[in-house]
């Protein structure tokens, strides 16, 4: 895995722009079993994925905290919100609560989540590979592709499987 993490940012800067040309083009062809195609491609991905093993996510990135995270997170600390919030989280560019700084707070040193049962939805859902209307985030997955394998082995398998 560390090998692969290694070469995953060059790996991710080399495909770019064909990845942005194969997404143009996936929005003005949409075929009909994207999200089909994409769930099964996220399944078959994470069945051979073990992201204890990874954990870049968390150790390059942090989420964003909606109003509803911060509410179940700081509940499960036995703590108010706005502490929670000025403990863990600043305001980003946009608007947004994120973390005070990477990697995340909540990340141990065996790349467990020491928040698993209560995390944030952006946690939950990452890499987003197989979420409905999947071409509504090709941006989101292009960024992605940097920092998760399994996110950069389902767009390669994408383009394989839904040439267009």
């Amino acid at each position: 895995m560390k090998q692969i993490l290694n070469n995953l940012n060059k790996l991710a800067k080399d495909k770019h722009i064909e990845n942005k040309k194969y997404f143009d083009k996936l929005k003005k062809k949409l075929p009909k079993n994207l999200d089909y195609v994409m769930q099964d491609l996220h399944d078959r991905e994470f069945r051979k994925t073990d992201c204890l093993e990874c954990a870049n996510c968390c150790k390059t990135t942090g989420p964003l905290f909606t109003l509803a995270d911060i509410e179940r997170i700081s509940k499960s600390f036995k703590q108010k919100p706005q502490q929670f919030i000025e403990q863990y989280l600043r305001i980003d560019e946009d608007k947004d609560y994120v973390l005070k700084s990477v990697p995340c707070t909540f990340l141990d040193n065996e790349n467990y989540c020491m928040i698993y049962d209560v995390r944030p939805k952006a946690c939950r859902e990452f890499p987003h590979t197989d979420r409905k209307k999947f071409q509504q985030i090709s941006d989101l997955t292009l960024k992605n592709v940097a920092i998760c394998p399994a996110a950069y082995n389902i767009v390669e398998e994408m383009k394989k499987r839904l040439p267009l």
